[in-house]
């Protein structure tokens, strides 16, 4: 079925523009898509790749060299000149691409029988001078995301395996899509892309109306449906290209880097690469709008695509940029203008505007929390801080990520996989030892090891692994005291935010007035989890043994969805149980029932004042978890540190 037309897509201006300047120039970094389902974001990506110039390329080369400039580190090298042309290729990378898929691998049985290297290329090689398209690139492993970033940035791809090092070129325009509702890419990789588009659904009945028109009269007949719009996407590509030739001779003025220095600093964006990303963006866009110089306009559409998910102060901030303080920033980077008559202020004097109008039209925005809710509603977090870290004894199998010990395919190796096993990286030595003891049975006579498929070993290697973080929290009366609350809520915050940094899946149950409920059912999205926190209610009995049957019973679902992610189930409670002629009873039983299940837990304990109960550390010895006070939560408190070297 063919693609459909780029310039058919309704709406979307901002996303358009976006893939446009990044097709004109790759240097920018590419583009993250941000935005809910069902917004036709990888149909947009999609239909790009029809509007970019073919592209000439050495006959016969696996890594698309240029033959006017080829790679001299090229694999396939030397060549012999001759060229073809073809068109730009979209690689799309699948979420669950191994690490050898993404780079390449080097063919161990060649490599010691044959004694040459044999450089099998990867998705990274076929996207050169091309796109490569990564969907839900939120959900892919973080050390391949790093892997991506880093080819888009440099240039070329490195591969090492087993003291063998090959690379290669890799430039391509990297695009990727993410729905924000099932987790946030790390602030340091979300950096990493160059511009960044939020997409929405229009919310007008017309255009809603047209894009189903539109949708509905490709699906019946694709080949007419683009043919109507043929000659309005070979303008537009005819556009790019004229583009992608005006863009070396476009003049970035050093008046123009100030203003985009002063931009940036009036934003605090964090080093250097949001400048430098705004300056490429700001020459693509002069060039896109056939200009020789950057103008002020430039600057603004580039500032727009390159600074918003920059301006992040934590994970939990969305990402966005203030239109006004924009402008503003824009009218304090402009050069000032020459003595005129005393009474000539000129336009954008700033008198039209005072700094402290906002403030005073917005009573309660930012104050008090709890401004216009009621009581129990009212108490937000205190601020977040860095939290200890919580781990699952033993060693895992699950997703990779930073909490607990796990057998994943990359880290350090630790071993050798059992003979048979065709899993992870070669290991050489092993593969070797297997070999050598047959060499003469199997009649070698020259170079190189006779190997047969039974002699492969491979590497049985320890990294972390995320797990499933299940808070179940008491929000009962006892925990109702504001400045209580608000302390729980911080250290479950600063816990989210630990979970958020290690790649870990978080659920939220909530007990409270005689019942227990699923706040937030398993997800990757701390987000989700921390708006659920902040709006948390408060009061009536404490419902413990509810809870703990509700965290029972949503580890078990869990369970059979995902077998391989091990849980760690962190309860926040006081350990009062109040709800119930036999709560106390109850609670325990369910304790034990967890206990007896192998899940592991932490106890938060809430209990403050001089008169303690104790209540909550009896519940982590009937769960069989680790007892921790409120107050030892943060990394850095003393009690902490006498525990550290205690151990």
């Amino acid at each position: 079925m063919r693609p459909f037309p780029f310039t058919a897509v309704v709406g979307m201006p901002d996303l358009r523009l976006g893939l446009v300047l990044s097709a004109i120039s790759p240097a920018i970094g590419g583009v993250l898509v941000r935005g809910e389902k069902g917004t036709a974001k990888s149909t947009m990506v999609r239909a790009l790749a029809g509007l970019l110039p073919e592209v000439d390329v050495v006959e016969r080369c696996r890594f698309s060299c240029d033959p006017a400039a080829p790679d001299p580190d090229c694999p396939d090298a030397p060549h012999d000149g001759s060229a073809v042309r073809r068109p730009a290729r979209l690689v799309e990378l699948p979420v669950g691409a191994a690490e050898d898929r993404v780079i390449g691998s080097l063919n161990l049985e060649r490599a010691l029988t044959e004694g040459v290297t044999d450089f099998q290329p990867g998705l990274l090689a076929a996207a050169h001078r091309g796109l490569l398209y990564v969907d839900e690139v939120n959900l892919l492993h973080d050390h391949l995301v790093d892997t991506l970033l880093d080819a888009a940035a440099m240039g070329r791809a490195t591969v090492e395996r087993e003291g063998v090092s090959v690379s290669h070129a890799a430039r391509f325009v990297l695009i990727g899509t993410m729905n924000p509702e099932e987790g946030e890419l790390r602030p340091q990789l979300l950096d990493r892309f160059g511009l960044t588009v939020e997409v929405a659904a229009s919310r007008d009945p017309e255009q809603r109306a047209e894009v189903i028109r539109r949708r509905l009269a490709y699906e019946a007949d694709p080949d007419s449906f683009a043919a109507r719009y043929a000659d309005d996407d070979a303008q537009l590509a005819a556009e790019i290209a004229a583009a992608q030739k005006l863009l070396p001779s476009v003049a970035l003025t050093d008046e123009a880097l100030r203003r985009i220095a002063e931009v940036c600093a009036a934003f605090e964006v964090d080093g250097m690469r949001a400048d430098i990303v705004t300056a490429r963006t700001a020459v693509a866009h002069a060039a896109w709008s056939g200009r020789t110089e950057v103008s002020t306009e430039d600057i603004r559409v580039a500032a727009r695509l390159a600074l918003p998910h920059r301006r992040r102060r934590n994970p939990f901030d969305a990402p966005g940029i203030d239109e006004e303080q924009l402008e503003q920033a824009l009218r304090d980077a402009e050069p000032p203008e020459d003595p005129g008559p005393p009474d000539d202020d000129g336009p954008g004097s700033g008198s039209e505007a005072p700094a402290d109008t906002p403030q005073g039209q917005q009573p309660g925005a930012g104050g008090e929390p709890g401004g216009g809710g009621s009581e129990q509603q009212s108490v937000g977090a205190g601020k977040p801080y860095r939290a200890r870290m919580f781990s699952v004894a033993g060693i895992g199998e699950g997703a990779h990520g930073k909490r607990s010990r796990a057998v994943t395919d990359a880290g350090r190796t630790i071993g050798v996989r059992p003979p048979g096993t065709r899993e992870g990286r070669p290991h050489l030595v092993a593969t070797v030892r297997a070999a050598a003891p047959h060499q003469r049975s199997r009649g070698r006579d020259g170079a190189g090891l006779v190997l047969r498929p039974g002699d492969l070993r491979f590497a049985l290697r320890e990294g972390r692994e995320g797990n499933l973080v299940l808070f179940c929290v008491d929000a009962s009366g006892s925990m109702g005291a504001k400045s209580r609350m608000r302390e729980v809520k911080a250290a479950v915050l600063s816990l989210l935010l630990d979970a958020y940094q290690r790649r870990d899946k978080v659920g939220l149950v909530t007990f409270r007035a005689g019942t227990a409920e699923l706040a937030l059912p398993p997800t990757i999205s701390v987000e989700a989890a921390a708006a659920r926190l902040e709006a948390l209610p408060t009061g009536g009995r404490t419902p413990l043994a509810e809870g703990l049957l509700e965290a029972a019973r949503v580890l078990r679902v869990e369970a059979v969805r995902d077998p391989r992610r091990r849980p760690l189930l962190v309860v926040v409670t006081d350990g009062r149980a109040t709800s119930g002629a036999d709560a106390v009873a109850r609670s325990q039983q369910a304790a034990e029932m967890l206990a007896g299940a192998g899940i592991a837990s932490v106890v938060m304990d809430c209990e403050t004042g001089r008169m303690r109960l104790g209540l909550a550390a009896e519940l982590a010895a009937r769960l069989g978890g680790e007892h921790v006070p409120l107050g030892e939560v943060a990394a850095d408190t003393l009690a902490t540190e006498v525990r550290r070297r205690a151990a």
